[in-house]
């Protein structure tokens, strides 16, 4: 049997904490680890419990979520991270995903549209709300060689990778390093380049090398 998803809910409103569990619950392949009402607890959960998840409220009482996001990110902590939020605007959208968001939704997202982005960012992938992208990339404009020149050495080679269409597993093999910390290398990427896929980075990649 195939292993679960395993999800940490992280919202400073009950009602929404239920909801999203049992919406996640009657999933075969999702677990719900925890849950968490404020920041500071996030991250307490999230070193006790090391779930696959964290669906993220930006909006959380003592820590935000920014906060716990670049909490998580300085602690090299492996878990992925979806913000799940009411508020809409590109300065939140921008910092969550320069602190380490593997993708962004809005509440009023349709809850098959919610499980399948659970499974999605479980598989490595960066997702973002229409909106949420279009904000990132209006605002981006021109800036991808910016974008390029914010990634590590080791993020540059992963984007190379990603350009020669290698997966995450090719990509763990060749650089002798876990699919884990691929996934969250490859998050970062695209945080940083401000794209929503592997194919948009793939693109940036290539016309980076031949400018």
């Amino acid at each position: 049997m195939t292993e679960k998803i395993t999800v940490l809910i992280a919202d400073d409103h009950p009602v929404v904490r239920q909801g999203l569990q049992v919406l996640l619950s009657v999933q075969d392949d999702i677990e719900v680890a925890g849950e968490a009402a404020d920041g500071a607890e996030a991250i307490r959960r999230c070193a006790e419990l090391e779930p696959d998840i964290l669906l993220l409220d930006l909006k959380l009482p003592i820590l935000d979520g920014v906060a716990v996001l670049r909490e998580l990110r300085d602690r090299d902590s492996p878990i992925r991270s979806l913000v799940l939020t009411s508020a809409a605007d590109y300065a939140l959208v921008s910092l969550a995903m320069q602190a380490g968001a593997a993708g962004f939704l809005y509440k009023d997202v349709d809850p098959d549209a919610l499980v399948r982005a659970v499974r999605s960012v479980h598989d490595g992938n960066t997702l973002l709300a229409p909106e949420a992208a279009g904000l990132l990339m209006s605002a981006r404009g021109a800036s991808t060689v910016t974008g390029i020149g914010a990634l590590t050495s080791r993020e540059r080679e992963v984007l190379a990778l990603l350009a020669d269409g290698r997966s995450n597993r090719e990509i763990a093999r060749l650089l002798h390093v876990s699919e884990k910390t691929v996934k969250t290398h490859v998050s970062s990427v695209l945080a940083k380049l401000g794209v929503a896929d592997r194919t948009q980075a793939a693109v940036i990649a290539v016309r980076h090398a031949g400018s």
